[in-house]
C-alpha cells in the first residue's frame, strides 16, 4: 500500500512538470513494483517506454521520489511483465479491506466503451465565478444533448478543470439516459493516433464507424490537431456527420478557436458556431472550496489556516493543489505528528519545483505575438492607438510576473518610471472589471508559461 501511495504521489507531481500528451504516452500504466535496499523498481508497459523513461525522465523521477522517501537512492526500470515474484504473504482468517485502496482503484476506473473516467462527476465540480457559465452550459447539455449549445467549446489554462467538466457531461448523460445515448471521450492525441493507424492499415471505415456512430463525441485538447492535415480533414468530416444528425459535440482547448493559429479556417468557423465558454483562474473563495472538497474526498484533515496558506500560494492550477494534497496525504500516512511547519515546507517546495524562470524578453515577445505586432513597437516611440493597450499590458505583466522595479520597466519600455506606474495601476484596476481584458492577460500568461 505504501508503494502504491508513493507512486501515485510521484505521478501527481510528474504530471505537473510535463505536457499531458507526454505524461499519457510514457507514464500510463506505470507502477512501483518493489523497494529493496534503497532501490525502487518501476514497472513500465513495454520496452520502448522503459528505455525512453530511463533516458529522458530518470533524473526528474528520482528527485520527486526522494522528496517523498529520502531512503530511495536509485531507480531501476522493468517491463511490467518482468515484475519480480513478490514474497509470500501471510493472510489472516478475516482479510481486511483497505478503504484508501478502494478509493485509488475507483479513481482510475475508466469505462472501456466510452473511455470516461467515473471519478469525474458534475456534483464534485466546484462552481465559482471563474467557471459558472461553462458549468451552466454543461448542465443544460446533460438535459438535452444535441439540441442545446452544439457544439460546446470550453477553453482555459492547464489544470483548471476542463477535462473534469467535459468528462462529467459524458458520465451524467450515460447515467441519465441509461445507455440510450452513447458518449465517447477521446483526447486529440488518441484521435490522431487512430487516424494514422487507419491510414497505414487502410482501415478508414473503422475510424468512421468508431467516431461517427456515437451520440456524444467529447474531444479533449483540440489545439493539438492543428497543422495535422489528415487528422483535421477526418475530424472535419466527423464533425459534419455528427452535427447534421443532431449529435452532441463537446470540445476542449487551452485557448479559444481564433487563437489556435494552425487550425483550418473551416474547423475554426464550425467551433465558433456553437457556445464558447471559458474557465478562468479560480478566485480565492473558489480555491478554498476546491481544497476543502478534495480534502474531504481524500479523508485529509487540515486546519483552516493551512487551507488558507495553500489557497493564497497556489492561484493558477488546480493540479498543483492536488499535488500538494497528495504529498500531505503521503506524509500523514507515514507519520501521525506532521506539523504545520512541515506542511508549509511541503507547499513551498512544491511551488518552487513548479515555478519556471521567465525573462523580460519572453514577456514582451508573448505580448507582441498576442497582439500581432513587433516587440520594437512596444518599446519604441510609436503612439498609434492600437499600440497603447499592448504597451500597458506589457508593463503590467513585467511588474506582475517578474516583480521588476518601475524604473527598470520604464527604461526597458523607453518610458519614464511614472508611465510604468500609471500603466500597471490602470491595467490592475481594469483587469478585475473587464472580462475581455482579463481573458487577454490570461492567454498571454499561458503563452509565457509554455514558452
Amino acid at each position: 500500500m505504501e508503494l502504491e501511495r508513493l507512486w501515485k504521489s510521484t505521478m501527481a507531481e510528474m504530471e505537473l512538470r510535463i505536457s499531458r500528451a507526454n505524461f499519457a504516452t510514457w507514464f500510463k500504466g506505470s507502477k512501483a513494483l518493489d523497494k529493496r535496499e534503497g532501490v525502487l523498481l518501476v514497472g513500465l508497459p513495454n520496452n520502448f517506454a522503459k528505455e525512453w523513461v530511463a533516458n529522458k525522465y530518470h533524473k526528474d523521477l528520482l528527485g520527486i521520489v526522494r522528496n517523498f522517501d529520502d531512503a530511495i537512492r536509485k531507480l531501476e526500470f522493468l517491463v511490467a511483465t518482468e515484475t519480480p515474484t513478490p514474497p509470500p504473504t501471510v493472510h489472516s482468517s478475516s482479510p481486511q479491506i483497505n478503504p484508501a485502496q478502494n478509493r485509488i482503484q475507483l479513481e482510475f476506473k475508466v469505462d472501456p466503451d466510452s473511455n470516461l473516467n467515473s471519478k469525474y462527476l458534475l456534483k464534485n465540480f466546484i462552481v465559482g465565478p471563474s467557471n459558472e457559465l461553462a458549468h451552466a452550459a454543461a448542465a443544460a447539455i446533460i438535459d438535452e444533448p444535441g439540441t442545446k449549445y452544439n457544439p460546446f467549446f470550453v477553453y482555459g489554462g492547464v489544470g483548471l478543470g476542463k477535462t473534469h467538466l467535459i468528462q462529467a457531461i459524458g458520465n451524467e448523460i450515460k447515467e441519465k439516459f441509461k445507455g440510450q445515448i452513447r458518449p465517447r471521450y477521446v483526447s486529440s492525441e488518441k484521435f490522431t493516433t487512430d487516424v494514422v493507424w487507419a491510414i497505414r492499415n487502410k482501415r478508414m471505415e473503422d475510424i468512421k464507424k468508431k467516431y461517427r456512430e456515437v451520440d456524444v463525441l467529447i474531444i479533449d485538447d483540440i489545439q493539438f490537431i492543428g497543422g495535422k492535415e489528415k487528422t483535421e480533414e477526418e475530424f472535419f468530416h466527423t464533425f459534419n456527420a455528427l452535427y447534421q444528425n443532431n449529435k452532441q459535440i463537446i470540445i476542449s482547448s487551452d485557448r479559444p478557436p481564433h487563437s489556435i493559429p494552425t487550425l483550418e479556417d473551416r474547423l475554426r468557423s464550425r467551433f465558433e458556431g456553437g457556445l464558447i465558454a471559458d474557465i478562468a483562474y479560480p478566485e480565492y473563495e473558489t480555491r478554498v472550496a476546491i481544497i476543502k472538497a478534495k480534502c474531504a474526498d481524500k479523508h485529509i484533515s487540515l486546519e483552516d489556516e493551512i487551507v488558507d496558506v495553500i489557497a493564497k500560494k497556489v492561484k493558477k492550477n488546480i493540479r498543483e493543489i492536488e499535488g500538494i494534497l497528495q504529498k500531505i496525504e503521503f506524509y500523514k500516512d507515514k507519520r501521525a505528528d506532521i506539523s504545520r511547519r512541515m506542511i508549509e515546507e511541503i507547499i513551498d517546495r512544491s511551488i518552487q519545483s513548479i515555478a519556471k524562470p521567465v525573462t523580460d524578453l519572453q514577456v514582451l515577445g508573448a505580448v507582441a505575438d498576442f497582439y500581432r505586432i513587433k516587440v520594437e513597437d512596444l518599446t519604441g516611440r510609436c503612439r498609434k492607438k492600437e499600440i497603447v493597450e499592448p504597451r500597458q499590458v506589457a508593463m503590467y505583466l513585467l511588474r506582475d510576473i517578474l516583480g521588476l522595479s518601475y524604473p527598470y520597466i520604464g527604461d526597458k519600455m523607453g518610458r519614464d518610471h511614472t508611465t510604468a506606474i500609471h500603466s500597471y495601476e490602470k491595467i490592475n484596476e481594469e483587469v478585475n472589471k473587464n472580462p475581455s481584458l482579463n481573458q487577454k492577460i490570461f492567454q498571454i500568461k499561458e503563452a509565457i508559461s509554455k514558452s
